[in-house]
């Protein structure tokens, strides 16, 4: 009987495109519907297309239509909300959503929980003073945490003196049944874009400062400089929309690749993109635990990232020395994707490697099982 299932309210900024939202996905996806219904609450909207991604019929869906700047009013209508829908659980994402952990305590929600998936562009590994204030007044209200990586996890214990025993660690999971290697050739880039000599580099994200595609751009323009006569098979591809498109498209054309580089903007067909890529590349400035590299990984593509966040520990250990770089580094950068360019046997080789490692770790229902049993200890 739907009386009997844990009614879940997960407050999000924005529900779209973006790996936090894509975790959020998959774990109502995957959690049993019998035992649970959802309500997504978001303060600035939500895609509909992005949304068409929940295939289970549990979950409904609210905008606070959030006002830029402060915006008092969303706490009224969040108050309005939970004492008409009264969750059994209140799960808050990342700072831009921990003041509504008051608005839940305010309506008695049994249960309160808050995840730290990732950092701000404007909080970098948390060193806002300002924020680190809130996160410290805001513990009293939360009854347990979610840290995604080793690093929020010493930051949540060390930096805001939250008790070890109410922080639990828990990776993101990858679907290593819709993210393989590629067994036969996918069309979905540009026709002729690529063939089978070709040394195709990707990445995935939305287009924003934090994400840093442009360390990668002049990466992949410096490798083609240093390997002119390898021209003719490199590629790169883009895969994300945001701010950034219209400076990283003019910087491809000043540099005069854009022959060699497609922006593929927006697409839900991520897993057949990573098909036609070779190797994965992340240029983040900050990270939680990525779920673009544990997807990239369960594709069978090698991945060079930089050395912050959750990266290194998603990296098959192996390839840690080699594929892990220091951010804005573009001799680094380059130098790990010319290994590549360099050994023609070698993405075949680390393919294998960081399949296995991403299978033997990063499962999906692993990450759902810790959730279920986070959820159940109310």
């Amino acid at each position: 009987m739907a009386s009997s299932r844990k009614h879940i309210l997960h407050i999000i900024y924005r529900f779209d495109t973006g790996g936090l939202e894509n975790g959020v996905v998959n774990l109502i996806n995957r959690l049993d519907s019998a035992a649970y219904q959802h309500t997504i609450v978001t303060l600035k909207g939500f895609s509909e297309e992005f949304c068409q991604r929940i295939v289970t019929d549990n979950v409904a869906f609210y905008d606070l239509q959030k006002r830029d700047g402060n915006d008092l009013s969303i706490f009224f209508k969040l108050r309005k909300l939970l004492k008409r829908l009264k969750p059994d659980i209140l799960h808050t994402r990342n700072t831009a959503t921990l003041e509504n952990q008051l608005v839940g305590w305010w309506c008695n929600v049994p249960y309160r929980i808050h995840g730290e998936h990732g950092w701000d562009v404007n909080d970098m590994h948390g060193q806002n003073k300002k924020y680190q204030l809130l996160r410290r007044f805001m513990k009293t209200y939360i009854h347990r945490y979610v840290a995604l990586s080793t690093e929020a996890y010493d930051y949540l214990q060390h930096t805001i003196n939250v008790e070890p025993e109410v922080i639990h660690h828990i990776c993101n999971g990858v679907d290593i049944d819709t993210f393989q290697p590629k067994s036969t050739e996918i069309e979905v880039a540009p026709k002729g874009f690529i063939n089978q000599q070709s040394l195709v580099f990707g990445t995935v994200g939305r287009l924003a400062e934090v994400k840093n595609q442009g360390f990668l751009l002049e990466g992949f323009i410096q490798l083609v400089n240093l390997c002119p006569e390898e021209r003719h098979r490199l590629r790169l591809i883009i895969v994300g929309d945001g701010v950034l498109m219209s400076q990283l498209v003019e910087r491809a054309k000043q540099a005069s690749i854009s022959d060699l580089v497609w922006f593929a903007g927006n697409r839900s067909d991520v897993a057949d993109l990573m098909k036609c890529m070779t190797v994965f590349v992340l240029p983040s400035l900050a990270e939680g635990i990525s779920n673009t590299i544990l997807e990239a990984s369960a594709s069978g593509l090698p991945v060079i990232a930089t050395r912050v966040g959750g990266n290194p520990e998603l990296i098959e250990p192996s390839l840690q020395a080699s594929h892990l770089v220091e951010v804005n580094n573009i001799v680094a950068l380059s130098s790990a994707m010319k290994h590549y360019v360099d050994d023609g046997e070698l993405a075949s080789k680390n393919s294998q490697l960081v399949r296995k490692h991403c299978v033997e770790n990063f499962s999906i229902d692993t990450m759902v099982s810790k959730y279920h049993q986070l959820y159940q200890a109310q």
